[in-house]
């Protein structure tokens, strides 16, 4: 029965009380003696105190690890608004009152919107430096995959992030401003490979494969090195362009030369009218595609070579045409030559080959625009004596006709005799006061009312035939 009032404290409430209780009825049913007794509880009590201190301790250690927490807390609030670049924060209290948990408790929302703003910047801070990596890479002509690159932590101000877009800005308008570049310079080499016939996409791929037509406009390669190969291309084919132009001029005027020389005619000349159209042309005004292909180059070449051997054998028919001309003008100016002894002399310069025949032909062309300026000279005698002549036909037949005794019958055509004779009447009677007289100081003929018929034949003979 004792056992079990023993242990009914047991199955109650357990405190320190009830336990000493339990422990000292315990002690009498054994026998504890008083020594005993109080050795075992100053051990308990020892042991006790034991328990409390390690409790104290570790509550001395949460609260110390709650204060740093607390601290770092503070300390992190203050890095993450240096680096956001923020003064203060709205959602941080003011106050530093109550416990340390419910201060933690405080700061804690506001740490997290800064943690989640400061991914936010990082973010931001990330694109736009990469977006300046790949531009700077483009310039330099760095290709392939290249690490994101860092960044600092330490600065994610907005005054900051504002100097990475200006310099993102700036790098983007160069970025525009070579692809322009490019894109004339592509335009160029086009179009002088249209003229000079060179094969457009071949030249361009060998500055750079992105310059290909079929990539994309963005793609195009704007590095320095790009620029400068294309710069040299560029100026490599206009050098190309002029020496192939000057080449072409200097075969037209050949050309042309030749053609003027032998009396080619238009249908021949227009075969190469595509080649003679750019006899002038300055550098920059050739652009028709095709105009300055090597092809062209060679055809005109050969068409030079073919009338330079075929010039030789057509001089002969050419000098002696002009030499008809001559005599022409000269037969019509009663101006007499030697035709045989020019026509030997024409053959004997154009087989001796000692004068070219283009000057040949210039000299013959000269002497003919002298010979028109003579005949013009002799002009106005030469109508005057045809008038003269005229007259003295008239004057021939009206002594014909008044020594016919039968001039007045009604036969006829008998009116119309009347009416000549009449005309000649008046004619006749102005030729003895009528003469042409030469003025060898100007070369020219005058009228004189002295002089009567048989001077002026005198006259007419000496000039005009025994000149």
């Amino acid at each position: 029965m004792a056992a079990v009032d023993a242990e009914k404290p047991l199955t109650g409430q357990i405190t320190c009380g009830s336990l000493l209780q339990q422990l000292q009825q315990i002690w009498d049913e054994v026998g504890e003696s008083d020594d005993d007794r109080d050795k075992m509880l100053l051990q308990l009590e020892q042991e006790c105190l034991d328990v409390y201190k390690r409790k104290v301790d570790h509550a001395v250690k949460s609260r110390a690890l709650l204060l740093q927490t607390l601290a770092d807390a503070r300390v992190e609030l203050t890095n993450l608004l240096s680096a956001l670049g923020e003064k203060s924060y709205v959602g941080i209290p003011e106050k530093t009152s109550g416990s340390i948990k419910e201060q933690l408790a405080a700061i804690a929302p506001a740490l997290e919107k800064l943690w989640k703003q400061k991914d936010e910047r990082m973010k931001e801070f990330s694109d736009v430096q990469s977006q300046i990596q790949k531009i700077c890479s483009e310039i330099a002509g760095i290709s392939g995959q290249e690490e994101s690159p860092a960044v600092d932590e330490c600065d994610l101000s907005l005054k900051k992030l504002d100097e990475f877009h200006a310099q993102l800005q700036e790098l983007q308008k160069e970025k525009s401003e070579r692809l322009h570049m490019i894109l004339e310079f592509v335009s160029t080499v086009h179009d002088l490979c249209a003229v000079l016939g060179l094969d457009f996409f071949s030249t361009v791929t060998q500055v750079h494969p992105s310059l290909n037509d079929s990539a994309g406009v963005q793609s195009k390669s704007i590095s320095n090195d790009t620029l400068a190969r294309l710069s040299e291309t560029v100026l490599s084919l206009k050098e190309d362009k002029k020496q192939r132009l000057e080449k072409l001029q200097e075969l037209a005027t050949q050309l042309v030369d030749l053609w003027n020389l032998m009396d080619t005619s238009e249908e021949e000349r227009s075969l190469f009218d595509h080649v003679t159209c750019n006899i002038s042309a300055s550098v920059d005004e050739v652009t028709v595609p095709g105009a300055l292909t090597l092809e062209i180059i060679e055809q005109t070449e050969v068409e030079v070579e073919r009338l330079d051997q075929l010039k030789a054998s057509r001089m002969k028919e050419i000098a002696f045409k002009k030499q008809a001309e001559l005599e022409e003008i000269f037969a019509h100016a009663h101006v007499e030559i030697d035709t045989e002894a020019a026509r030997a002399k024409i053959l004997e310069l154009i087989d001796s080959g000692n004068l070219e025949p283009a000057d040949l032909l210039t000299d013959m062309d000269n002497q003919i625009v002298k010979a028109k300026e003579e005949a013009l000279s002799r002009k106005d005698i030469l109508d005057k004596v045809e008038k003269w002549m005229s007259a003295c036909e008239e004057e021939s037949w009206l002594e014909d006709y008044n020594r016919d005794e039968n001039r007045y019958n009604a036969s006829r055509g008998a009116h119309l005799n009347l009416k000549r004779a009449e005309k000649a009447r008046i004619l006749v009677n102005k030729i003895p006061g009528t003469v042409l007289y030469y003025d060898p100081f100007r070369s020219t003929c005058a009228v004189d009312n002295i002089w009567g018929s048989f001077i002026a034949r005198i006259l007419f003979y000496f000039i005009f035939v025994k000149r």
